[in-house]
Parts: C-alpha cells; sequence; structure tokens
C-alpha cells in the first residue's frame, strides 16, 4: 500500500507538470518584477565588478610576477619566486565569465532595444574581458560560451586566434556603431557618465591595445592596421588627454566603495619591490610618495625609499631596515580604478614611431611619462627629462620601462606586455622557481579540467602541455 501512495504522488507531480504548463507561468509572474531588462541595467554592475576584480588582481598577482612588491616575510616560495599553484588563474577565470555572462545580457537588450550606442558598448566590455581571459590562458571557451540556459554547460574551447580575431573585429564594429547625435537614455553610467564621445575612444583605444598585443604574428598586420588608426584620428578617435581615460572614480558611497574594505590590508606583510623603487629613485620620481611609504632603519629614522629584493634568498634578518611599503591613501575612499589610460595610449603611439611605422617617438615618450604621472596626482617637474636615465633613447627598452610605470596597478597588463616585449628587464635570483623563467600563462582551473574534460583536452591539442612555460598564440 505505502509503495501505491508514493507511485500515485508521483504520477500527479508528472501530470501537472505536462497539464499546466501555460497558465501556472501566467499565474507566477511576479507584477512586481521587470521581465526584460533595459541595456542600462547592467552596466553599472558590469563596469563595478570588473574593475573591482582586475585591481584585486593587480594587487595580488601582478605586483609579485613583476617585482612591483612582494610579501614578507616570505622565506620561501610565492609568486615573486614564480610558484605558482594550480589554482592561481581560477578567481579570474570564474569571475570573467560571470560578468561575460551580464554583459551578453546586455547586448541582447540593446538589440532589442534598438540601442546602437549601448550595443557598442557592450562589445567593447566583451572584447576587454576575452582579452584579458585568453591572454592569461590561452584557448578558452567563447563562441560556445555563456550558454548555460540554452543547455550547453561544457562548451568547447576557441583558438587564441580566433578569440583575437572576433573581437578585434567587434571592435571595428562597435566604432562605426556609435551615434553622439543620439544621447544614453538611460541612468548615467559610472565610468564614463553617457559621455558616447569617451566611449568610443574607449574602444578604439582599447583596440589599439590588442592590435598591439598581437603584433608579433606577422599575420595579423596589426603595425601597419595601427599606423591606419594614428593617422585617421578623425575615423579612430583615442584618448587624447588623461581627463578622458577609462579610469573609474571609486567615490566610497555605496555601492560604489573600495575592494578594500580595510584599508591596512593592502600594505600588511607587503614590501616594495627593490626593482620598482630604485628605478624611481634614480630618475628622483615624483610618483614616490603617491605609491609608497618611507623605509626606516632600526631606530625609526627615515633612510628614504628602499625595497627589498623579489625572490631574495636566505633568511629576513639580512635586511636591517623595515622597507617601504605601499601607502595605503591609493585604495582608501575614494579613490581611483585604471581600466586603460590616455599614457598606455601615448606608449602606443612611441613604440609605433620608435619602429618606425610613424613619427615622433620622443614626444609620444614625453606626453606617456607626463600622463602616467597625471593619473596618480603627480606633476612632472620641469627637470624631469634632464636626467639621463628618464631622457628617451630611441630604444624599445626605455619606451618599456616607462610604460611599465604607466601600467602600474592595470589588472595583468604588465605581465602582458612583459611576455610581449622581455621588458622591463627583471633581475633574477637563485631563489627563484621555474628556473627563473617568467610564466608564460597560468594553469587552468582544476574544475575546469574535470568537469569539461573532453573540451579540455581538445583545448591542449591547440595550445600544448597546461603548463606555466607554455606560450600563447601571440607570444610564439
Amino acid at each position: 500500500m505505502k509503495k501505491i501512495k508514493i507511485f500515485t504522488a508521483i504520477l500527479a507531480l508528472v501530470l501537472l507538470n505536462f497539464a499546466c504548463t501555460g497558465d501556472f507561468s501566467e499565474l507566477n509572474e511576479d507584477p512586481n518584477r521587470i521581465a526584460q531588462i533595459s541595456p542600462g541595467t547592467l552596466i553599472n554592475p558590469i563596469i563595478y565588478g570588473l574593475a573591482a576584480h582586475n585591481a584585486g588582481r593587480s594587487a595580488n598577482v601582478t605586483f609579485d610576477l613583476m617585482q612591483v612588491s612582494l610579501p614578507f616575510p616570505s622565506v620561501s616560495g610565492g609568486l615573486h619566486r614564480y610558484d605558482l599553484s594550480q589554482e592561481i588563474g581560477y578567481s579570474s577565470w570564474a569571475n570573467y565569465y560571470k560578468w561575460l555572462n551580464n554583459i551578453k545580457e546586455m547586448k541582447a537588450a540593446a538589440v532589442r532595444a534598438e540601442d546602437r550606442n549601448y550595443e557598442a558598448i557592450a562589445l567593447t566590455l566583451n572584447a576587454w574581458v576575452y582579452a584579458n581571459l585568453t591572454d592569461i590562458f590561452g584557448p578558452v571557451p567563447m563562441t560556445e560560451a555563456v550558454n548555460g540556459e540554452e543547455g550547453n554547460l561544457y562548451p568547447a574551447f576557441d583558438s587564441q586566434e580566433v578569440i583575437y580575431t572576433t573581437i578585434l573585429a567587434d571592435l571595428e564594429r562597435a566604432n562605426t556603431l556609435y551615434n553622439t547625435a543620439t544621447p544614453m537614455i538611460y541612468a548615467s553610467d559610472i565610468l564614463f557618465h553617457n559621455d558616447i564621445t569617451k566611449w568610443k575612444k574607449f574602444t578604439n583605444s582599447l583596440r589599439m591595445r590588442l592590435l598591439l598585443r598581437i603584433s608579433n604574428r606577422t599575420e595579423a598586420n596589426s603595425f601597419q592596421k595601427l599606423a591606419t588608426m594614428i593617422q585617421n584620428p578623425t575615423k579612430y578617435p583615442v584618448f587624447e588627454n588623461t581627463s578622458e581615460s577609462a579610469i573609474l572614480e571609486v567615490t566610497g558611497v555605496t555601492p560604489n566603495v573600495s575592494p578594500w574594505g580595510r584599508p591596512q590590508d593592502f600594505s600588511l606583510n607587503t614590501k616594495i619591490a627593490s626593482f620598482f623603487i630604485d628605478n624611481l629613485n634614480t630618475m628622483a620620481d615624483p610618483r614616490r610618495p603617491f605609491i609608497a611609504g618611507v623605509a626606516r632603519d632600526l631606530n625609526n629614522v627615515s633612510i628614504g625609499y628602499k625595497g627589498i629584493p623579489s625572490a631574495y634568498a636566505g633568511a629576513e634578518s639580512q635586511f636591517t631596515y623595515n622597507a617601504s611599503t605601499f601607502n595605503a591613501a591609493q585604495i582608501t575612499n575614494p579613490m581611483n580604478i585604471f581600466l586603460l589610460t590616455y599614457a598606455e595610449v601615448e606608449f602606443i603611439k612611441a613604440e609605433m614611431a620608435q619602429r618606425g611605422f610613424t613619427k615622433g617617438a620622443e614626444s609620444h615618450y614625453k606626453k606617456g611619462v607626463q600622463a602616467a604621472m597625471e593619473q596618480l596626482g603627480a606633476q612632472i617637474p620641469t627637470t624631469y627629462f634632464n636626467n639621463s636615465l628618464a631622457a628617451y633613447n630611441d630604444t624599445l627598452e626605455r619606451i618599456m620601462l616607462q610604460k611599465y610605470y604607466a601600467l602600474y596597478f592595470i589588472d595583468y597588463q604588465q605581465w602582458f606586455e612583459y611576455r610581449r616585449t622581455g621588458f622591463p628587464i627583471l633581475p633574477k635570483t637563485t631563489a627563484m622557481e621555474n628556473n627563473g623563467l617568467m610564466p608564460s600563462r597560468f594553469f587552468y582551473p582544476t574544475s575546469i579540467q574535470i568537469n569539461n574534460q573532453k573540451n579540455y583536452l581538445q583545448a591542449l591539442e591547440i595550445l600544448g602541455a597546461d603548463d606555466i612555460n607554455t606560450k600563447v598564440w601571440w607570444d610564439k
């Protein structure tokens, strides 16, 4: 009798699912909820979510890899010694795909509303995120990604070449979609405050970044495309001053607050790396107090700005001073989070001129240096370029050293550019692991290897080994 009752209950539920599909959904529709979102609903959460994540990854990952800072004390291991864990990239994988799903919804809403400006913005944000994803890992899901609602929980991976071809085409299309005569009708976005001209400049500035990123691949024809953009500013407007930069102004008013709930955590058990601060010292650089505090001897007397060698060998007791650490004002409300700045645009132009594709390398170099200081709030001294170590010397190495400082606190960009150029030249130590080689990528997260194994194995056929020394497509 008990079995019969259970069967009857199950049968009733099955019949209910088949019989009430239409009326049931209508009866249970919440009249207080929006059935379809507007394209402006998601833009601010997307911008803030991505910016906050990227700022955290810059401080926790890029700083250590690129000898900006290091954990201290740190006797052995650690990112600054190229000791990378299996899950080093999981946070970015999970966060980026979460926000890509929202960007997809935003684009769909823009298309439904026939809002070309929001469609262009969605294409730009999509390209920005996928570029970071593929530069971190190599092949990643794109064509079949964020399709869980359609039933595809195990997407195939796309090659980096396919990803870059797609997102660069999307940015080209986005540039043609913007219509400055049609205002953005939704609530003000927190990045450019509905300034369509600045959004268009962000799109093209991002396209410049990505074209340069893949410029080692001759088939991409990047240098020629970049030259075309530089020579056609009317068709391809880019950032022209620091005030136009993609810099998120964190107001400190909830929910637009610092990602660091406890500002003291930013500098706790962290020291500035010698390479980073020593270069600034030799150039008498005015950015030092905005970034770091002074070091002190054992009697608590100031000894100026002094760091600790990244990947140092031996015990902490060898350092008979309290080294410089970060100025916590950088992450205290209100604060700025840098996404892509005018300074980076000028250094791209400087490199193009140094390589002989355009002209004005020294002028662009100087503008880039000045802008990199401005974005931190520093003012360039009139005698700054009189210093031979700061003056332009017609080398890519000099451009990239200053670009390294311009990319300070911008997600993974210092690491990406180092992999592309080999600059700046970072000192090595015997305590470094991985034979002293800068990692070329991160491991795929374990959950992806297990849950999407078939497509993961197919991705390895494109990439090669799932190893931190395997170079991605644009780096080969």
